[in-house]
This record gives structure tokens, C-alpha cells and sequence, in this order.
């Protein structure tokens, strides 16, 4: 039998760190079995629980007095757990951005009064929860400095409710419900304001206050 090799036609693998002594057994010519990378697997909620300290803190101070620290301590998990996900924190912000979605109800298709009603009143009613009016608000003033924060705000956020409002008037247009040469993109420029309206502006903004924007705005672009 050569040296070195098991009974079984195995070899010995020996490991220069523990002196060259044997530590296991492989087949002959063959490679070693993949071991699994140690730690736990990742916690989805640990990774929820980082996400909505970032974005409380972020709506607290800004980006930038944004730390690490703050946001493990406010999650209840390590500084270890969060640079394990993220390796700093605009990236992790990044990911809280994304995190924020927007919940709008599909439109339905019967009216484009009713749909565009629903739409703003919903819109509306995101933009007036406090959180997201700061974190509006800092994106805004701190947008050149973070650029990638304001790229992801318009991309998970505003870009999908635009794109919603404006296939219901594309809808309206094809259907006759709204002037063929209406001006969509104007029109949204419009409702946008509406909604910044809601947010910052005096005076009560209930369930009325879309259908009266709604209707005001039909006033000009439905068919005659």
C-alpha cells in the first residue's frame, strides 16, 4: 500500500496549520466536499427591523447625521448585523427607500373621474403621513449631495403613481372620455401639485378635496 493512502483507497489530507497532521478523509484524486459558510442564515425580520429604524432616523436628522449606531440600537440588533448586509449607510438607505412602495388601489376602469379620485385621495393620504412628508422634504434639500437616495425615492415611489395616473388619462384619451389632444404629461404636472399642496399647504384636505381637484381638472380636458 503507498504511503499516505487509507485501506479504503482514500488519502489523507493534511493541514500545514495543525503541523501536517491528518484531519480527514477524501477520495483518492478527488476534491474536497464544500462546507457551508458559518454563521446564521439571514433574519428577514432583523432585516425589516434595521430598514424602519433607517428610515425613522433618516426622517429624524437627514442622511447625513444619519450613523450606524443610532439605527442598530434603535433595531435591537448589532453594528455586525447591519455591515454584514450593507457595507455603509447610503447603501442600507438605498434599501430602506425601496422598502417604502406605494399602496394604490387599481383602477377599475369604468370612469376616469372615479379612477383619477381614487388615485389622488390615496396619494394624498401617503404624502400627509408624517414620515414620508420629512423624508420628502430632506430628499428634496439633500438630492444633489445623495443622488442615489433621490434616484430610488423616484424610481419605488413616485414614478410607479405617476405611471398609474397616467395610463388611467391615456385610458380616457383612447376611450373618448377625455380630449384627444389632451396634454398628459401637463396634466400631472397638475395633480403633482395637488398632492404637494396636501402636504404643505393651509386648509383642511379630507375626501373631498381630491374630487374637487379631479373635477376642476375635467373641466378642461374632457371631450366636448
Amino acid at each position: 500500500m503507498a504511503s499516505g493512502q487509507a485501506a479504503s483507497g482514500r488519502r489523507a489530507v493534511s493541514d500545514p496549520a495543525a503541523g501536517g497532521r491528518a484531519i480527514g478523509l477524501h477520495p483518492a484524486g478527488g476534491k474536497a466536499p464544500k462546507t457551508r459558510r458559518p454563521g446564521r442564515p439571514r433574519s428577514e425580520q432583523a432585516d425589516q427591523a434595521i430598514l424602519s429604524a433607517a428610515l425613522d432616523l433618516f426622517a429624524e436628522c437627514g442622511p447625513e447625521a444619519l450613523c450606524i449606531e443610532q439605527v442598530a440600537a434603535k433595531a435591537g440588533v448589532g453594528k455586525a448585523t447591519i455591515y454584514r448586509r450593507w457595507p455603509g449607510k447610503e447603501d442600507m438607505l438605498v434599501d430602506a427607500l425601496a422598502a417604502i412602495g406605494t399602496r394604490l388601489p387599481q383602477p377599475q376602469g369604468r370612469s376616469v373621474r372615479a379612477d383619477l379620485v381614487a388615485l389622488l385621495s390615496a396619494i394624498c393620504r401617503e404624502a400627509a403621513d408624517p414620515r414620508r412628508a420629512r423624508l420628502f422634504a430632506l430628499l428634496q434639500g439633500e438630492g444633489k449631495r445623495y443622488p442615489r437616495l433621490m434616484a430610488r425615492y423616484l424610481a419605488t415611489v413616485v414614478q410607479p403613481q405617476r405611471e398609474l395616473v397616467r395610463s388611467v388619462l391615456r385610458r380616457g384619451v383612447a376611450t373618448g372620455e377625455l380630449r384627444e389632444n389632451t396634454d398628459i404629461e401637463a396634466a400631472l404636472f397638475l395633480l403633482d401639485g395637488a398632492v404637494l399642496q396636501s402636504m404643505y399647504g393651509p386648509g383642511p384636505t379630507d375626501a373631498r378635496y381630491a374630487k374637487r381637484v379631479v373635477e376642476e381638472l375635467l373641466r378642461g380636458l374632457a371631450a366636448r
